[in-house]
């Protein structure tokens, strides 16, 4: 197939652009750069079967002319993170749901075949069923959750209205090689890896007892693949490890000191994606336990030597915005 992957130079866009062209896919990657890095794409871009492309999906202009014959399109660009979305709603606007309407008019436009997009499971905010089935209620807590949610509601619409074969899948907890190191303060595992390489101690939220569906990033990018290749459309479909570790188990596996900071607004005690409708549908299945993908992302520990090491004051400065508006 000839693929279009927006997003393409980020963290889980690389690792499904990997995958494509080791299927034997050609692949065009579209990345404004602005928090995907080119080293990403290191090997993909020496494939002949690889292009790449600058560009943003908020430029509708700069983007439709990609979708011609292009078969199947993997919308993964966006921008991530709970406080910057707190203070700059707006942009996760423009980009998580404008954006998202730029790349469906250009898909539905160039007649592509499937349209898979990423989205979050953070929309189901704080969930009432452990483990959580897509049927669930959508409970955003902040604009992030909110505008990803708003994304995918596009993208069913144009499933439905329009014709166009699509699929939403809700992405549990994704962690591995090339996570974001820089920005916002955000996810557990850069955070940790980062404090680890400085010999810094690892700052647990609340006592470490919450759980949370850590699912690996060459199992996320294989279930895109999946979803691509089947004949469901219009459908939601969680992605999950089939089981949720707590925050204590990880910092077990990294074998560092840790500090402890204030539990934080709106974040569920668990995340754990009921997993069975997508088992059942596609035949995906995870396939790396949370040991063997630590063990993975210490072997490339070098990748968060640039990271922001963060301590107690810093994250405490950096989220004074989360608990003055999720704190009420």
């Amino acid at each position: 197939m000839k693929c279009l992957v927006t997003g393409g130079a980020g963290f889980i866009g690389s690792h499904l652009v990997d995958q494509l062209l080791d299927a034997g896919h050609d692949v065009c990657v579209v990345d404004n750069l602005s928090s995907g890095r080119l080293k990403n794409l290191e090997l993909a871009l020496q494939h002949p079967n690889c292009a790449f492309v600058q560009a943003d999906i908020v430029d509708r202009n700069a983007i439709e002319p990609l979708f011609e014959n292009i078969d199947w399109v993997f919308h993964l660009a966006g921008v991530a993170d709970i406080v910057p979305s707190i203070e700059n709603p707006e942009l996760y606007f423009n980009v998580n749901v404008s954006g998202t309407m730029n790349v469906l008019q250009s898909a539905k436009n160039a007649n592509i075949k499937k349209l898979i997009y990423a989205a979050s499971s953070s929309s189901y905010g704080i969930p009432d069923i452990y483990p959580t089935p897509e049927t669930s209620p959508i409970n955003a807590q902040y604009p992030y959750a909110l505008t990803k949610y708003m994304g995918e509601e596009l993208v069913m619409h144009w499933s439905k209205v329009f014709g166009l074969s699509a699929i939403s899948l809700r992405l549990f907890n994704v962690y591995g090689t090339r996570s974001r190191t820089s920005g916002a303060y955000g996810a557990v595992f850069g955070v940790f890896l980062a404090q680890k390489i400085k010999g810094h101690p690892l700052t647990v939220v609340g006592d470490g007892s919450q759980s949370r569906d850590f699912t690996y990033v060459t199992d996320v990018a294989s279930a895109f693949i999946a979803a691509a290749s089947s004949n469901a459309s219009g459908e939601v479909f969680n992605v999950g490890s089939g089981n949720h570790y707590s925050v204590n188990s990880l910092v077990e596996l990294l074998d560092s000191e840790v500090v402890y900071i204030p539990k934080r607004p709106g974040e569920p005690d668990c995340t754990f994606a009921d997993v069975s409708k997508i088992q059942s549908s596609f035949g995906w299945t995870a396939k790396v336990d949370l040991q063997a993908g630590v063990s993975n992302m210490l072997a490339h520990l070098d990748d968060w030597n640039d990271a922001p090491v963060w301590n107690i004051n810093s994250i405490d400065t950096a989220t004074k915005t989360w608990f003055k508006y999720l704190g009420k």
